[in-house]
């Protein structure tokens, strides 16, 4: 099923098959990584998120239909991927992350952490831990309230702009003493202000979390130009 993509990675998709990758959040930006991850060979996926499938989710997340509103995002991922690859080994962790917790994930062989969560202080905690640990992370930064795909970019913590996230990520990163973190940032500023509720769209959160997957498979390849 991945003769075409063979062509590209030539004997490197071993090694993609041989990765662990662990998705922490499966909204927006996480659906769209999995997903990709998936149709890309990765061997085995670990996926941690708490929450179920909301109507207001139909607009942004891949796996969201009418029919699974209700139901546990963690266990529509697993019939979803077995159905797309029956040899992908899956692992679902139905819960919430904080710092009472957050070691549950590290149990695992661990190559590649993907951070689509949304909350700060679980994105904080888990750059700590992985740095910690010689894991590699990306971590996408906000989504919400943009527009333009294009104005998104795989950078260096330190060197993005804007993103309130992002800033708030970049001096805690710079008080534990962490010099590098990838993260995927949008360039673009928020559109609307003074907003109780963040408005969000299909595209963006999609086009974060393909930057993440081709951040993966690119290291794995070994591709220097990324």
């Amino acid at each position: 099923m991945f003769d075409r993509f063979k062509l590209l990675v030539n004997d490197k998709f071993e090694d993609i098959e041989n990765a662990t990758v662990l998705v922490i959040g499966l909204g927006g930006v996480g659906s769209y990584t999995v997903e990709s991850l998936v149709r890309s060979g990765i061997g085995s996926l670990i996926l941690v998120d708490g929450d179920k499938i909301d109507i207001t989710n139909l607009n942004r997340q891949l796996m969201t239909n009418m029919d699974n509103v209700g139901l546990f995002k963690t266990d529509v991922w697993n019939d979803r991927i077995k159905s797309i690859n029956p040899n992908c080994n899956v692992i679902t962790i139905t819960k919430f992350i904080d710092k009472d917790n957050i070691l549950e994930l590290f149990i695992y062989d661990i190559d590649y952490v993907v951070d689509a969560c949304d909350t700060v202080s679980t994105k904080i905690l888990l750059i700590e831990k992985c740095h910690e640990l010689g894991i590699k992370l990306i971590s996408s930064m906000g989504t919400g309230n943009k527009m333009d795909p294009s104005k998104l970019k795989l950078v260096d913590i330190y060197k993005t702009s804007y993103d309130p996230l992002a800033k708030v990520i970049r001096k805690k990163c710079r008080e534990v003493g962490i010099k590098k973190q990838m993260v995927v940032c949008s360039e673009e500023k928020s559109r609307i202000s003074n907003i109780s509720v963040i408005p969000s769209n299909s595209f963006v959160p999609a086009t974060s979390g393909l930057l993440m997957t081709s951040y993966i498979i690119n290291d794995i390849v070994g591709d220097e130009n990324v």
